[in-house]
Order: C-alpha cells, then sequence, then structure tokens
C-alpha cells in the first residue's frame, strides 16, 4: 500500500480493472471528491476550486478527442464512435440496450445539443397531470432563480426574456442575446404565430452567431464539437477548476463507497483504475454520476449494516426513475430543401401549462439539430441511402417532451453487477394529445408529410428522480440542500435529486442546483469543513 501525491494523477487511457483485491493499491486523500464530471461534478467543482480546500474530480472516462471525426456523421452515429456506456438490461424483458450516457471529462454535456432552458416556476410546485400529480419540490423557483442567473453567466446562455408567455421571472437579462432563426426556421415561427401561437428562440449555451459558426456547429446535436463552441462542463467549469488547483483523475470508475464505523459518514470511496484499485479518502464526498449510476453505487455498496445500500433508510434509492415522454417529429416538404444549418433555435410552450384549451399540461416542442442520412439510417437501417437523404433534405426535426410522473415501480436495480432498468411510461395521452396538435401547426406551415416515433428506453439523455430531495426522510433520500439524510458528508447533484421530470431539458437546473448546493457547503460551520472555510477565507 502506497500513499501518492494528488498531483501524481495522470491521464493516460488505461485497461479496464480486474476483480477488487484484499487491500487497496494506492491511497489518496483530499478534502472533497467528486465522483462525475458531467454537469452536475463540473459546475461543482467550478464553484469549490476557490474555496481553499483540496479538491479532487474522479471520472471513469477519458477527455474526447477534438478531432475531425467529431463531426463525421458516419463515424459518430453508424460506427458509434463516442458511445462508451456499459450495457443495461430492460428490467421487465431483459432485452438488452446501449443507453443514451456518455463517459467524457464533461459527460453528456460533450454531446448535447446546448438547450439550456430554465423549469418554470409551476414545475417547482405540486400540478395535477392527467395520470397524477406532479409533486412539489423542497425549495421554490424563487429560491433557485438567483443561481439560474449564475449558471446562465457561467455557461454563456443565449436568450431573449419576454418571447415565451410561460417564462418566469429573471433577476437579470440573459448574458447573451438569443440566437436567431435562419430562413426556414424563420417561416416556421412566423406561420406559427399566424396561427396563433407563441414561438421563441429557445435558450442556447452554443456560440453560433454568425454563419461561419454555425457551420462549424451544424452537427453538434448528439455529437462533439471540434471547434470548443459549445458550452460544455469540461470547457466552461472542469477546465477553470483544474486551472485553479483542482484536480481530475481520468480513467477510475468508483466501485463502491465505505460508510464509517459510526454509520453516519463515508470515509473512502473505491475505486478501479487500470489494474490497481485505489482508496480515496475525503471529508466530503459529492456524488454526481448521473441519476442512473449514482443510484446503483449506493445500491452496490450495501453491507450487511446497511443490506439496501446506502443512503437508503427510505428504499427509494433507485425508484422514482423518470426520463421525459419524447418523440421524434419530422414535417417534410417536398418541394423545399431545409439549408439550415444550427436548427435549434426555435420553442414552443403554448400548452406547457394547463390552459384554456387543455385541462392538463401536455409539454415542450423544441427543434432538434438538422437530421442528416446517417442519423436517420442509424434508425432505419434498411432504408437506402439516397432515400433517407432526400428526406432530410426537405424535413424540418422537432424534439417532443411530456412529463413522465415519478413511479416507485418505475427504477434502477443491478443484477449481478448490470444495471437494470424497470420503466413504463405514464401521462401518454397528454403526450399523444401534443403529437397531434404539432401535427396539424406543422402541416398548416407547409409541411404536408409527417412522421414521428415515440423514444423508448434507451433513449434516457433527460434521466432523473432515482434519490428524490425532500423534507421527510421517510419519503425521500436527500434533504432540500441535497445532502442525504442518511449520511452527513455525502451530497448528490445530478438529476437524482429532481423530485419531477418537468418538460424541459434538465441540464441548467442541475447547473444551477449544484451552485445552490456548494453555497451550503461553504456556508457550513461544523468541524469538517473548518479547513474549506479558512482557506476561502
Amino acid at each position: 500500500m502506497t500513499t501518492v501525491s494528488r498531483k501524481t494523477i495522470d491521464e493516460a487511457p488505461r485497461p479496464e480493472a480486474p476483480a477488487e483485491p484484499a487491500l487497496p493499491d494506492e491511497v489518496i486523500r483530499t478534502d472533497i471528491a467528486i465522483i462525475g464530471s458531467g454537469m452536475g461534478g463540473g459546475t461543482m467543482a467550478y464553484a469549490l476550486k476557490d474555496s481553499g480546500a483540496e479538491v479532487l474530480i474522479i471520472e471513469r472516462g477519458h477527455r474526447l478527442p477534438a478531432e475531425p471525426q467529431n463531426s463525421d456523421l458516419d463515424e459518430v452515429y453508424l460506427n458509434g464512435r463516442y458511445k462508451n456506456a456499459d450495457t443495461w438490461y430492460n428490467g421487465r424483458t431483459g432485452e438488452a440496450f446501449k443507453p443514451g450516457v456518455y463517459y467524457w471529462v464533461g459527460g453528456c454535456t460533450k454531446v448535447y445539443g446546448a438547450c439550456l432552458p430554465r423549469f418554470r416556476a409551476s414545475d417547482f410546485k405540486e400540478t395535477k397531470h392527467q395520470d397524477g400529480t406532479s409533486p412539489a419540490w423542497p425549495f421554490s423557483y424563487e429560491d433557485l432563480e438567483p443561481y439560474y442567473a449564475k449558471a446562465e453567466k457561467l455557461f454563456r446562455v443565449r436568450g431573449q426574456i419576454g418571447e415565451d408567455p410561460t417564462e418566469p421571472a429573471h433577476s437579470e437579462a440573459y448574458p447573451f442575446p438569443a440566437l436567431d432563426h435562419e430562413p426556414v426556421i424563420q417561416d416556421l415561427a412566423a406561420s406559427f404565430r399566424r396561427q396563433g401561437l407563441h414561438p421563441f428562440r429557445m435558450a442556447n449555451g452554443l456560440d453560433a452567431d454568425t454563419p461561419q459558426k454555425r457551420a462549424l456547429c451544424a452537427t453538434s446535436d448528439g455529437a462533439p464539437n471540434q471547434a470548443g463552441l459549445k458550452s460544455d462542463a469540461e470547457k466552461i467549469a472542469i477546465d477553470p477548476a483544474l486551472a485553479a488547483g483542482v484536480d481530475l483523475m481520468t480513467g477510475a470508475k468508483v466501485i463502491r463507497l465505505i460508510a464509517g464505523p459510526d454509520g453516519r459518514t463515508i470515509v473512502a470511496a473505491l475505486a478501479e483504475r487500470d489494474d490497481r484499485l485505489i482508496r480515496i479518502e475525503a471529508e466530503k464526498f459529492i456524488l454526481a454520476a448521473g441519476a442512473v449510476n449514482s443510484a446503483a453505487l449506493l445500491l452496490g455498496s450495501a453491507t450487511p449494516e446497511f443490506p439496501r445500500g446506502l443512503a437508503n433508510s427510505s428504499g427509494l434509492v433507485g425508484r422514482n426513475y423518470m426520463v421525459h415522454n419524447s418523440t421524434f417529429f419530422i414535417g417534410i416538404n417536398p418541394f423545399r430543401v431545409n439549408r439550415t444549418l444550427w436548427q435549434k433555435t426555435l420553442g414552443l410552450n403554448d400548452w406547457y401549462e394547463a390552459g384554456p384549451t387543455n385541462k392538463y399540461p401536455l409539454g415542450n416542442l423544441q427543434m432538434l439539430g438538422k437530421l442528416r442520412a446517417s442519423m436517420l439510417k442509424m434508425a432505419r437501417p434498411w432504408a437506402p441511402t439516397w432515400l433517407l437523404k432526400a428526406l432530410s433534405d426537405r424535413s424540418i426535426d422537432i424534439y417532443l417532451t411530456t412529463e413522465d410522473l415519478p413511479r416507485q415501480s418505475n427504477r434502477i436495480s443491478l443484477v449481478n453487477g448490470n444495471i437494470h432498468v424497470w420503466w413504463e411510461p405514464n401521462n401518454l395521452e397528454p403526450h399523444n394529445e401534443l403529437v397531434r396538435r404539432i401535427g396539424k401547426a406543422v402541416r398548416k406551415a407547409g409541411y404536408p408529410v409527417i412522421f414521428s416515433e415515440r423514444m423508448g428506453i434507451e433513449t434516457n439523455s433527460h434521466q432523473c428522480g432515482t434519490a428524490v430531495a425532500g423534507h421527510d426522510p421517510a419519503i425521500s433520500v436527500l434533504r432540500p440542500d441535497c445532502r442525504t439524510h442518511d449520511l452527513d458528508n455525502l451530497w448528490i447533484v445530478d438529476s437524482s435529486f429532481f423530485p419531477s421530470s418537468a418538460a424541459l431539458n434538465p441540464a441548467l437546473t442541475i447547473a444551477a442546483n449544484a451552485l445552490r448546493v456548494a453555497d451550503t457547503i461553504l456556508a457550513t460551520r461544523d468541524p469538517g469543513v473548518q479547513r474549506l472555510s479558512a482557506g476561502k477565507d
């Protein structure tokens, strides 16, 4: 057993570690260990970078290379060049699938479309839906609002207040102007307005305000951006954190958290890296591995004293799994070519909340990045490429989301170390109604040919809810500040804490909450953080 300096941790790719030996090969000691480097973990590292504490980010993946293949759609979609997640299993059928998650420095933000809306104020309140009730959050929109403003500045969000009637109150303007629509999308927005709807320019974290930049971003929804124009967690949060002294360990998969003798603290995390087992000791642990993997780690850390896993006195770890009801929607005008480079600029929330024409909330419309033949080929491998190109050249491409309600039966489990996802969608009638209304509006806009397909269990980039936050430890896993009820030095800052899924992209809410939680950690005055507080002063 050896003790190593944190500064000697390198990032060289290593093969996966063998089974756990009896004793660790290395012991690393730090003040704060952050497990996961996506939107939650990366933002947390940024927030703590000037605290004076020793902070270590532990990431199972490596840095995604900036290379020409980033925009090679055959490589990205047909060859799956950047898909590196484990195989997961459908709990109900046993069928294997590759989930829509990515293990890179920056997590899923390396390939996301940088759509960064705030949740609506109503999303934080108890809301009636057709299939049940969406629960209230243990803090309000007003509590999170200052952190939304900070997150928008940090992630360089582009948007415009006043265009969307459901936009909640902002204490500050967006830091950058909204991205304008290109001609085809502008015409679509104009048609929607003539139909009495209220399209708006979607909040986005993409530096694409010139035609030249848009050309460099044309394939960046679902793929990396070689030019570095996307506000991903690696670029925006992790790299500045590292420059300030935070450390990063890559290629290290945390396999277990170890509770101390008192049962109230985590004393170490065990990580496999290369052919070695590393024990990482810290005063505080922040879990941000994604809603599925964070829950799986807690469940997989079970002991005779904690047979249901750690932080699980409520029995809710892994339960209430939500992912949104989502549909890919394509409208085609056979006589008009869509030359849009960056299509993801338009949103529509006319039926997001209950209103005069819809008794219950229906959901959100946003554009997809422009679909290409390679993307369609992945879903329809039997179709000739020439036909897919002809269709995609003439299509507008839309993503529709409706809230997925929490159900304890929708959950994560571990079977022989493998992740099984038990998910049966609910609230589908409102989603079908949203698809129907958008179909009608798109046809009126001049796109007579419509294709739509609802996404299945493998489309889970909006996963959330597996360790819900709340006031009552009997019915929640986390306190309102996202510290676990059961363990005094463990926080979870990915989307696991969401009590409800809303119907919008979760990334900005994850970032804003991480900034909020960081403030509570920095303000804590118990003995375990005296070094941190002293260092900050």
